[in-house]
């Protein structure tokens, strides 16, 4: 099982989207794929047509005393192959609980640790705050993959994100491997351009070699039946994403 943290410390990146896409071809390829909303805006769940009330149970369960386990949160989704924990809003009380919880750091990954091999990968998809949620994400990957679009205010949101992932490696003593997505890209304009120059300067990570464009089918998609449906550049673009990916990955970890 391969656990794939999709996160960034700014908003607005295209974070969700690359979860529900990556998720969307891994399936298509033959793979077991869980999917891990860890984002009070609940926006992964919502895509999958995961109602807000009555709240579902999800992950919140896995911060319980006792936790409930992954195999009991995940529900199918309307691709085969591809399953869902859903968020809920009440995750945003976690961060005041682990002042007289212990052991909430580790939750995530002793939750993986005890389902270990139910699922092909695991993709977590974080809210853009580093708090106790986004720790626990970090904590429990085998790699670290942060969609960045390119402008330069999301450079900044870059770097702090690569600085967090090296305190990572030093806290856990073990590598965090990085991989950064061009996403949102306008190539006509220069600004853009500049920005995706700079950001395959950033030491620390692999950057992809080409770039997820603007597309407007994949961002108007309301659903992860939508995305489907709207197929067009953007989603055949992720698709090459996870060729790059996947063949920056050790052998072990390659889709059958």
């Amino acid at each position: 099982m391969q656990v794939w943290t999709i996160a960034n410390q700014k908003g607005g990146v295209g974070k969700t989207t690359t979860t529900l896409a990556l998720g969307y071809w891994l399936a298509r390829q033959g793979a077991q794929v869980l999917q891990i909303d860890l984002d009070p805006h609940a926006s992964l769940s919502r895509a999958h047509g995961v109602p807000a009330e009555p709240a579902p149970q999800g992950t919140l369960e896995l911060f319980a005393d006792p936790p409930q386990p992954l195999a009991a949160l995940a529900r199918p989704t309307a691709l085969a192959g591809l399953a869902l924990v859903p968020a809920q809003s009440a995750l945003a009380t976690l961060e005041r609980r682990s002042a007289t919880q212990p052991g909430l750091g580790r939750a995530l990954s002793q939750a993986l640790a005890r389902d270990a091999g139910r699922w092909d990968y695991v993709l977590l998809d974080c809210a853009p705050t580093l708090g106790l949620l986004m720790v626990n994400a970090l904590a429990a990957a085998d790699r670290l993959i942060v969609p960045t679009q390119t402008e330069p205010l999301a450079l900044h949101g870059l770097d702090g994100m690569l600085r967090t992932a090296q305190m990572i490696e030093r806290s856990r003593g073990s590598a965090l491997p990085t991989f950064v997505l061009p996403t949102l890209h306008d190539r006509r304009t220069r600004v853009a351009q500049e920005s995706l120059a700079a950001m395959r300067g950033r030491p620390g990570a692999k950057v992809w070699d080409a770039e997820i464009p603007i597309d407007t089918r994949l961002r108007d998609a309301q659903s992860f039946l939508d995305l489907e449906a709207r197929f067009g550049r953007g989603l055949r673009a992720y698709g090459d994403a996870l060729d790059w990916l996947l063949d920056s990955a050790p052998v072990q970890e390659q889709v059958a």
